[in-house]
């Protein structure tokens, strides 16, 4: 895979944008992480150090981040990662343990996560180049569930779980509306499948704790339309541009710069045009 062509001027899709949003668009980092590195000193534009992330850039503008020109705003670009238990879901580790992204192949372009998977959780990780496509899959309004199967000790029961759809607090953090069941029981321990839509911090863990259980294994098997299905730990599949839209829906897909343009499209068909000729002969 081609890693995006780095360009001196910001390449946007709707006109003038937030430099953060535009740090996002080109796949750098997430809003909030551009807005850190912006405190940081790291962001410069047009020469002059960036002090606030308060700026919109436009294509005349030159954004240099870490003394390098801002990559140009390439097609957004989404994969199936199975991230395995034991690595963390960072790009660098205080605690020098093994990240997901030094585990991923060579050729791949520089990603971000849609999200985490904390040290111990496995299953579905979905990766983008495109901070304003994270963004979109993360936020709660848009309703992307996360589906999970956990073994946990102990024994609760349906009325126990079924509180839990008008969501719960526990010590001071609100959880929204979770959808649980018990799948089966083996031994003292029980295999459990979870529903959430925001995914805060630890979330599984900490409302099956109130309920009196100990998660032993936690896997994430889907993350809206996406499963995780055979996909063996460690590896990455690319999900298809026209699977991405088709879930996105148009309007969401031509925000996020993933409508096809003409040019596309014509090339598109050239390709149909010249395989159905090759066939014919």
């Amino acid at each position: 895979m081609a890693k995006p062509i780095t360009s001196n001027t910001v390449e946007t899709r709707d006109g003038p944008m937030r430099i953060a949003k535009a740090m996002a668009r080109a796949g750098l980092c997430s809003r909030r992480e551009a807005e850190r590195w912006i405190a940081d000193g790291r962001v410069s534009v047009n020469g002059k150090l960036l002090k606030t992330p308060a700026c919109e850039v436009g294509p005349k503008d030159k954004v240099i981040v870490d003394g390098k020109p801002l990559p140009a705003a390439s097609t957004p670009q989404l994969w199936r990662y199975h991230k395995p238990k034991g690595v963390v879901t960072t790009h660098s580790d205080p605690q020098g343990r093994p990240t997901v992204f030094e585990k991923l192949p060579p050729e791949m372009p520089r990603v971000i996560s849609i999200g985490r998977l904390d040290f111990n959780t496995e299953g579905l990780l979905l990766l983008t180049t495109d901070g304003a496509l994270a963004r979109h899959f993360e936020l709660p309004a848009n309703g992307w569930v996360r589906r999970y199967r956990v073994r946990a000790k102990g024994r609760v029961t349906p009325a126990d779980l079924a509180k839990l759809k008008d969501g719960v607090e526990i010590d001071g953090v609100s959880y929204g509306p979770i959808e649980a069941s018990v799948d089966t029981v083996q031994g003292a321990n029980s295999w459990l499948s979870i529903s959430i839509r925001e995914g805060k911090n630890r979330e599984v863990r900490n409302v099956l704790a109130y309920l009196g259980l100990t998660v032993n294994r936690l896997i994430r098997v889907s993350f809206g339309p996406f499963q995780l299905l055979d996909l063996a730990p460690g590896a990455v599949e690319a999900v298809r541009r026209r699977v991405l839209v088709a879930q996105l829906g148009p309007k969401a897909a031509a925000s996020l710069g993933l409508s096809e343009s003409q040019e596309e499209r014509k090339e598109r068909h050239a390709r149909g045009k010249a395989a159905s000729g090759s066939r014919d002969e």
